[in-house]
């Protein structure tokens, strides 16, 4: 490896950073240049500038001795020249300087939201006194629950009289078609990187992204105040990244930044972070370049998200490229097929802090959400109405996986839900295709199923999930990886897995990718956690039901994060599920007396209580092959009795077997499953003080009225999701979550034994 190393005279970086903050400075530095035997880099990393010739791919290794530069060193950014190249089509442009368009990208889990809160904490969007959640950008219900951000979203600040307009994105790769939209609106993105992990698979895919867009890129460094962080390995991983990712010298030159957003700190250097997030405002206002606009050109403005308010209707939100867009103005709304069709602008809002502000009119290169439009779509154009032209359609990659989509069958069809016909059904997904670009939805073989084709099975659950909580009810089939055909060869799709397991649970994991088809391709240990990092590239089909399995295999320790890398050879069977099914033999109320008996066939999922139906599937049966079960039976009923009921003395309760309500404060009601009703138990005085808890009940009561039963598997949607066999639906309602052989199957299987039989 050859390397040189030529570092600037510190004389000529003794300005301080307060002196470089203006909002209105653009700096031209130097470029780079490149010969045909070798890449020059020229780099500004840990706060200090180096030049490097690079002739094979490895890592860089820097001293430890300059951190006295580093309070000296300005932020000085290269990459603002080629972001403004790579966006200029058509003379003449103008470039703002008092605006800003930003994305923020990351992996899941690296700090991208909290570092959003901090930003606006400290750009004063919200009063000193005023009470503020965590994540206060994952405003969605089932974003908070899960703890991951599911929709892109808005939101400004104004720093030093520049406008800084923030789109937080989504961190998990289902979600990319949401990162693939919005990079439309901006000119440069921050890349937060964890400061352990480094560049994970999400990460990849946001940045190829970005550098495909032309856009500027800051690198931050986020969470630095880990006791493990390794900031230099991080750093060069993601140079690496830039080099792989065929990135331009321009773009290679990027500005670091290391943080820690949960503390609301940021930092030319890991070890000298100054007390707010300044250095990090700075370097947005100098290395992201201003929106390169026609300001006197025809009015243009491509719509890349929609939302919906029940007396607004449609909002089209969107950036202005040409012209002015003033309320009250007629518009003309053209598709890429250039059909146009015309509109009026009733209202009109601009982002201001944490929400929309009305205004009459908005210039060239501000986001903006307009009213009035009732029909817009994602993905039109918002045009003069005299001279417009559709600007060029947003594309997003294919999905990779699909699941079918079908009306309740069940026995219990309509007792939950309220919408449950095929109808409702097929509005409600066709709907779900005005927002959700990177999503598909095709009618399947009969009129009541519908094919729904996603970027993988977390994409297409949120949508189970946002229309069960709708009173949608539904049955969904197993997830199928889409095939191609080329040359008369069938290719699958091939994701690259990455897996954090701790050293001692390394062997199970590693078996068990081998298991469905995965390759090894690196293998490293992060810091000094005992825990080690592998790559594989796996078939998509062997990451089906894959999550559960490596969880149990490393009792819970390991995380798996999967994206779609290409598309490659068929790998040949993958065997994911060893293990049958427990099906429930007849309609009825399970009882402890059958499950006391039913739990020795395998794991249960239901208790006592709880209806189920004739195909129900109440467990995971311990060997291949499904067994049908009896769950609803019940213990013979004869004059002789093992327990005067009425005379028990009150020392325990089993409070996962029998539910107990306080009656009058002198006795206990206990619902026995075999009897399903109340029966008063009275119980001694040592138990009648009410601050003393009743933690005991005689066990002869479980034992003689039907054994113990163990606490029963409580199976999630994602966990349904997973489970379930091709042979086998998950039924969604908006109370309950069952899982049911499939009766068309059942069917086939009885013809072909009678076909069979009279042969």
């Amino acid at each position: 490896m050859e390397m040189v190393l030529s570092f600037q005279n510190p004389t000529k970086l003794s300005s301080s950073i307060n002196n470089n903050f203006s909002g209105n400075s653009n700096p031209n530095p130097k470029k780079t240049s490149s010969s045909s035997s070798s890449l020059l880099l020229k780099k500004q990393i840990l706060g200090h500038s180096f030049s490097s010739s690079l002739s094979s791919k490895r890592t860089l290794n820097f001293s430890q001795n300059r951190s006295r530069f580093f309070n000296l060193l300005p932020i000085k950014c290269s990459v603002t020249p080629a972001a403004e190249v790579a966006t200029e089509k058509k003379p003449p442009l103008i470039t703002r300087r008092d605006v800003r368009n930003i994305a923020i990208v990351a992996h899941v889990d690296h700090g991208k939201t909290t570092l959003v809160d901090s930003m606006l904490k400290q750009a004063k969007v919200f009063r000193d006194n005023q009470l503020v959640q965590e994540r206060i950008m994952d405003s969605n219900d089932l974003e908070r629950e899960r703890g991951i951000t599911i929709l892109s979203k808005n939101t400004s600040i104004t720093y030093k009289d520049t406008k800084i307009n923030i789109i937080d994105t989504p961190g998990h790769s289902d979600f990319g078609g949401e990162v693939e939209r919005v990079l439309n609106m901006v000119e440069g993105v921050l890349l937060v990187v964890d400061s352990v992990e480094g560049p994970m698979p999400q990460t990849r895919f946001v940045l190829k992204k970005a550098l495909e867009f032309g856009h500027a890129v800051v690198v931050v460094v986020n969470k630095i105040d880990r006791p493990s962080a390794r900031p230099e390995f991080v750093v060069n991983s993601t140079f690496e990244l830039f080099i792989e990712l065929n990135a331009t010298d321009e773009q290679c030159d990027f500005q670091v930044i290391y943080a820690s957003g949960i503390k609301g700190k940021a930092g030319l250097s890991p070890e000298n972070l100054a007390d707010d997030l300044g250095p990090l405002f700075e370097a947005i206002v100098r290395c992201i370049p201003g929106p390169r606009i026609h300001k006197d050109g025809a009015l243009q403005m491509l719509v890349t998200n929609i939302e919906f308010e029940d007396h607004k209707g449609r909002i089209a939100i969107g950036r202005l490229h040409a012209g002015e867009l003033q309320r009250g103005m007629d518009v003309k709304v053209c598709t890429s097929e250039e059909e146009c069709r015309f509109g009026k602008v009733s209202e009109l809002f601009v982002y201001e802090n944490f929400s929309r502000v009305p205004v009459d009119i908005v210039k060239a290169g501000d986001i903006c959400a307009v009213c009035g439009i009732s029909d817009i779509l994602i993905g039109e154009t918002i045009a003069d109405k005299n001279s417009g032209r559709p600007l060029p359609a947003i594309k997003v990659e294919e999905p990779t996986v699909k699941m079918a989509f079908s009306i309740n069958t069940s026995p219990f069809v309509g007792r939950e839900g309220k919408y449950v016909t095929s109808r409702n059904l097929r509005d409600r997904l066709y709907r779900e295709l005005e927002r959700n670009l990177a999503m598909k939805v095709e009618d399947g073989e009969t009129a009541d199923t519908f094919i729904v084709s996603g970027r993988g099975t977390l994409h297409i659950t949120i949508l189970i999930e946002n229309m069960r909580r709708e009173g949608y009810e539904f049955m969904v089939g197993p997830p199928k990886v889409i095939n191609k055909k080329v040359n008369d060869k069938l290719l699958e799709p091939i994701e690259i897995a990455t897996v954090e397991v701790p050293e001692e649970y390394m062997g199970p994991v590693v078996e068990l990718l081998g298991k469905r088809r995965g390759l090894m391709f690196d293998m490293q240990g992060l810091g000094s956690e005992g825990t080690s990092l592998v790559k594989y590239k796996i078939p998509t089909r062997g990451l089906l039901g894959l999550r559960n399995a490596i969880l149990t295999a490393s009792r819970g320790t390991a995380i798996l994060n999967t994206i779609f890398d290409s598309y490659g050879p068929w790998a040949g069977e993958i065997s994911t599920r060893d293990q049958g099914s427990l099906v429930a033999f007849e309609d009825g109320t399970t009882t402890t007396y059958a499950l006391s008996s039913s739990q020795e066939r395998g794991q249960l999922f239901v208790g006592p209580g709880v209806e189920v139906y004739k195909g129900q599937i109440v467990g995971i049966h311990q060997r291949p092959g499904d067994l049908s079960l009896n769950v609803c039976k019940r213990k013979a009923a004869t004059n002789v009795s093992d327990i005067s009921y009425p005379c028990l003395l009150a020392t325990h309760v089993p409070c996962l077997e029998y539910r107990v309500t306080w009656v009058k404060e002198i006795e206990l009601q206990v619902m026995l499953p075999e009897f399903n009703s109340l029966i008063p138990v009275h119980y001694s005085d040592q138990v009648h003080n009410e601050s003393q808890q009743v933690s005991s009940f005689i066990i002869n009561l479980t034992e003689n009225n039907g054994g113990r039963v163990f606490p029963s598997l409580i199976m999630h949607l994602d966990d349904c999701i997973e489970y379930i066999q091709e042979d086998e639906l998950v039924e969604v309602t908006p109370l309950s979550i069952r899982m049911c052989k499939n009766p068309k199957f059942s069917k086939k299987s009885s013809r072909d034994r009678i076909y069979g039989a009279s042969a």
